[in-house]
């Protein structure tokens, strides 16, 4: 089978690895089809670390994956040969605690594809447990599918904000995550979301989209544009999805007296807390880490007229361009979303 390794900081390779086999009780082998570049992919690959987990082995990238199921194990009844799949690219202990809890994505003992030992699903083929393996509508392409995983991250946040019917959100920052965040909350009943970003070829990718409202950081305050869209109230809920320091100096002072913040950016370094700011205007906070049973709503979400994820796939490179695709992510173009590798 052919897979991009990571060998070491800085240098991968498109090689040949061993085969996978047959799967066994409660899994599938699914040939992979599209897989999406996530910064952590280009993190491990520039820097060989993301925090605690450090690059000490070759390890096979992607983990935001689509492909067709070639083979069922013992005990599989939901999917057969042919599906077409997404799939969640953590798999937890079962018996855990934070499994029991519901909260997977927190299990200390997940294996989560392309994370420090685990490989991902930059490869031919895979094996993966069935339970965290979706089938696709007809509606959705396999790239529309291989950004489930993302989306999934938005889903996650906008399920922890408890967005009401009607709320107006607003997010910081419009990168893929916040773009996904956006896209969640408003299908998941906000009437308006406002969003920010310093970048305006970024925010002109969701021209048209309606309810969702954009400020170009560079030249309008955020805070001053989401109070002129609730009549000097604030939003409801207010999504932080670039974790850079600075958005934190006056994030505080976002919401709504009452309402919620939700951490979705992960900041490299400490940040500011004004704790009293936020027990003084009553506000509540949620921190994200990943998602935890979200993917079928995503899915559903998608395969919707509410959400098009298709128009937020940059560029789609083949197999053996893989590496001029983590070429092209440095790059940085202000335009790109989500590039995609077909294999």
């Amino acid at each position: 089978m052919r897979a991009l390794v990571l060998h070491e900081k800085g240098r991968m390779s498109i090689e040949e690895v061993e085969p996978i086999g047959s799967p066994g009780p409660g899994q599938v082998r699914i040939q992979m089809h599209t897989v999406g570049i996530c910064a952590s992919d280009v993190h491990y690959w520039t820097d060989g670390k993301i925090g605690p987990f450090v690059l000490e082995a070759p390890m096979i990238l992607g983990h935001e994956g689509t492909g067709t199921v070639v083979e069922v194990g013992e005990g599989v009844t939901h999917l057969a040969v042919g599906d077409r799949v997404a799939m969640e690219p953590g798999i937890p202990d079962p018996t855990s605690r934070a499994s029991r809890e519901g909260n997977y994505n927190v299990d200390p003992a997940v294996e989560f594809w392309a994370t420090p030992p685990f490989d991902g699903c930059l490869v031919d083929e895979v094996l993966h447990p069935a339970e965290y393996t979706y089938r696709l509508p007809d509606s959705l392409s396999f790239a529309e599918g291989a950004l489930i995983e993302p989306f999934a991250v938005g889903v996650f946040a906008a399920t922890k904000a408890k967005i009401r019917p009607g709320d107006v959100a607003a997010v910081v920052g419009a990168g893929t995550i916040g773009i996904m965040t956006a896209l969640a909350a408003r299908a998941g009943g906000a009437s308006r979301v406002v969003i920010s970003d310093v970048l305006p070829e970024k925010l002109a990718l969701l021209d048209g989209l309606d309810g969702i409202v954009t400020v170009d950081a560079t030249s309008e305050d955020l805070g001053a544009r989401v109070r002129e869209e609730t009549d000097g109230w604030g939003p409801r809920v207010v999504f932080e999805a670039t974790g850079a320091k600075p958005a934190y100096r006056s994030l505080w002072e976002l919401p709504a007296p009452g309402g919620t913040i939700v951490l979705v950016g992960m900041p490299v370094d400490p940040v500011p807390f004004d704790i009293a700011t936020a027990q003084s205007r009553g506000l509540s906070l949620e921190t994200v880490f990943r998602y935890a049973n979200v993917h079928r709503t995503a899915i559903d979400l998608a395969a919707s007229e509410q959400v098009d994820l298709s128009r937020f796939v940059s560029e789609t490179f083949a197999f053996d361009d893989a590496p001029k695709a983590f070429e092209r992510f440095l790059e940085g173009r202000p335009t790109d979303v989500k590039l995609q590798i077909t294999l």
